[in-house]
């Protein structure tokens, strides 16, 4: 019997022998600390970083079902428009005149009529 105690690790009475698992759990931390690299590298490599500046300008359209939108971030502040090909006075409608800004800041409004007589 003696021979057979022989080829343990441990020589003392207060050590013991390691829990198989510890392995496992340092593992897991070193998979974690890999994700969290991968993250913030695809997030720098893609410009994601900006939506967290306050101070940032950010326009993005986007494509959903066949619409586009457009999401403009200024500061804090995120607007969504959607964009569609209609007219906004439909197919209905005549143009009135042209007005002009002048330097000083006035606008001078001239009508159609007026513009054609002037030609």
């Amino acid at each position: 019997m003696k021979y057979l105690n022989r080829n343990r690790t441990y020589h003392s009475d207060n050590q013991k022998p390691g829990d198989p698992m510890d392995g496992v759990a340092n593992l897991f931390d070193v998979a974690l600390v890999f994700i969290v690299a991968l993250l913030l590298s695809l997030m720098s490599a893609y410009q994601v970083l900006d939506f967290f500046n306050p101070e940032s300008e950010i326009t993005i359209m986007k494509k959903n079902e066949g619409q586009w939108q457009i999401i403009t971030k200024k500061g804090k502040e995120i607007k969504t428009r959607k964009v569609t090909n209609k007219k906004v006075g439909g197919d209905e409608g005549t143009k009135l005149g042209t007005a002009y800004q002048l330097k000083d800041g006035r606008v001078v409004y001239i009508p159609e009529e007026m513009l054609n007589e002037i030609e």
